[in-house]
């Protein structure tokens, strides 16, 4: 949310920001940071304001609006559930809560989870970060970035290779990131016969990583769980890239009209939908066309404008 923060600076509203979190760094920010407050200083700190913002639902974070009644805005980036996707009473108070707050959502899918209405505004990107490249040398096929986690279906995607492979095809994908499933995935990889096909470069960020999505082709989102939205869509297609995810919850929203969807968990169709646009390159430049309209909406100040027009309408 400090994104947002730097952007209602930009347009000139004074915020101070409340976080639990202590400072891991001696960084410098246009607004005040206030960490750890005491229930006194954050009683005061909701006197001050106009409005009370909060990124989720917190219920220790909302006493002081029942002292000092303000108005009060809640960005949904998250499901409301348990683990298993059962609604604790933890869940089931948040959801009530709502109906007492001006509430947004980044996604369709999770406007549609909460039990209120909520005005849909998508999730930013790094515009200053993520671009294309002119005239890059887009020379790889396939990259997915992310953590390598059981949820993120890269196993899924390996599987993927190998049923390529078997038709024929034998594109090379790049793996970005790090996580406790990589030696099993490397093994799965060995297994299928697919290891030659596949690098892992490890974290990257930033220029680094802008620069390496700048030389592949299609970005592969292969989650099996339902993302709530995902900007990793949109930094692959800043960069270029054609993506192929899971439709399921919110990321086919962050994909839009730049990329193509499949069933979560189905490997037929993501090799199905790879093998389509493997054998018809011509079809990357028809979704690469629609990106510059889609991600005009994700740009941090676009997406600040948005915030502020809901916010200002709420204020008592």
């Amino acid at each position: 949310m400090s994104g947002l923060a730097h952007e209602f600076v930009e347009q000139g509203h004074i915020v101070k920001l409340v976080t639990q979190a202590l400072a891991t760094d001696y960084k410098v920010f246009p607004f005040e940071v206030i960490r750890k407050p005491s229930p006194l200083k954050l009683l005061k700190l909701t006197q001050w304001c106009d409005i009370y913002f909060q990124p989720a639902i917190s219920l220790k974070g909302i006493w002081t609006l029942l002292i000092s009644p303000k108005s009060w805005v809640i960005a949904h980036h998250n499901w409301y559930t348990r683990l298993d996707g059962s609604l604790g009473w933890q869940d089931k108070l948040k959801q009530f809560m709502l109906k007492f707050a001006t509430n947004i959502s980044v996604s369709q899918a999770l406007a549609n989870h909460i039990s209120t209405p909520s005005v849909i505004i998508p999730n930013p990107y790094g515009d200053d970060i993520f671009y294309e490249i002119p005239k890059s040398s887009r020379n790889k096929d396939l990259v997915f970035l992310g953590r390598l986690v059981s949820d993120k279906g890269v196993d899924i995607l390996i599987q993927s290779l190998a049923e390529l492979k078997q038709m024929g095809l034998s594109p090379k994908l790049t793996i970005i990131g790090s996580g406790p499933e990589e030696s099993n995935l490397r093994e799965q990889a060995r297994v299928l016969v697919v290891s030659e096909q596949i690098e892992f470069v490890g974290v990257k960020v930033e220029q680094e990583l802008m620069e390496l999505l700048n030389t592949h082709k299609i970005m592969v989102i292969p989650s099996r769980w339902q993302e709530p939205f995902g900007v990793v869509a949109l930094e692959g297609i800043a960069c270029g890239c054609v993506v192929v995810g899971s439709e399921g919850g919110g990321l086919k929203d962050a994909i839009g009209l730049c990329g193509v969807t499949f069933p979560n968990g189905d490997v037929q169709a993501l090799t199905q939908t790879l093998f389509n646009l493997l054998k018809n390159p011509e079809q990357l430049a028809n979704y690469r066309v629609n990106s510059h309209a889609h991600l005009l909406r994700h740009q941090k100040s676009a997406v600040a404008k948005a915030y502020l027009e809901v916010i200002e309408a709420t204020i008592l």
